[in-house]
């Protein structure tokens, strides 16, 4: 059974950013098979990662629902859709790629999500670590996995707009139904010393630190550059934060 690590979080914090370097982090170690899925509309953890996503589920599904008849003769829709499904699986040498893409557009989309629900719940099977970055809301970890988490990551910026987030994401955890049996909050871009009152509403929230990354003028060069996560060196100061925190939760 494959261990899912997911990460939650207001737009703008840097869960892709955490994502992509959770991912190098595996692929240093020599963790594999690691299968790494883009949750979040605004879909861009292929491009952190140096790929070009050609197709993501969300096209796929839509390409269906406008034309149902597709499908060759003498295939089951089923057998198609999880076909096309897996062709639109990135596999890399060190770890693949599933982009969920855009949200469902209007119409009844429950015979297209069962048979994606059913493909994604067989697929993790296939993987021992499974990380998931989600949007804000978390809806395709709900509606998309099993329901299990083994790490929940809660991202948030030095900003208690981002903490209230991560508030607001705990609280609906137990109406998603999901079974998380570890959580811990990242702060991203975080100073050498957090500001009191900045800690006292993190223990409000009740979510442990378990990590703090600072601001990395590097990370800034390599986007700017468009270069691939993948690619950052080791005494990157994001790099080494991550891999203190992946030790501490996966013991590698």
């Amino acid at each position: 059974m494959s261990k899912i690590i997911a990460l939650a979080g207001k737009g703008g914090v840097g869960k892709t950013t955490v994502s992509a370097l959770i991912v190098r982090q595996f692929a240093k170690n020599g963790v594999s098979p690691v299968l790494a899925v883009d949750a979040d509309p605004n879909s861009n953890l292929g491009e952190t990662l140096g790929l070009k996503v050609e197709k993501t589920v969300g096209d796929i599904r839509e390409g269906y629902m406008k034309d149902p008849q597709q499908v060759p003769s003498g295939m089951d829709k089923i057998n198609y859709l999880e076909m096309m499904i897996n062709q639109g699986l990135i596999e890399e040498k060190d770890f693949d790629l599933l982009v969920m893409g855009r949200q469902e557009g209007q119409g009844c989309y429950c015979m297209v999500n069962n048979i994606l629900n059913r493909f994604i719940e067989e697929l993790e099977k296939s993987y021992k670590y499974l990380l998931v970055d989600n949007e804000a809301g978390m809806e395709h970890l709900s509606r998309r996995t099993s329901g299990r988490v083994d790490m929940l990551i809660m991202v948030t910026d030095y900003a208690l707009r981002g903490l209230r987030a991560v508030k607001r994401i705990k609280e609906m955890l137990a109406d998603l139904k999901l079974d998380v049996k570890e959580i811990g909050l990242v702060v991203n871009r975080a100073p050498e010393k957090l500001n009191q009152k900045f800690l006292e509403e993190v223990e409000e929230i009740g979510v442990p630190i378990i990590c703090t990354i600072p601001e990395d003028n590097t990370l800034l060069d390599f986007d700017m550059e468009r270069k691939s996560f993948m690619d950052l060196p080791d005494d990157s100061q994001s790099v080494l934060k991550i891999d203190e925190l992946m030790q501490k939760i996966i013991k590698i």
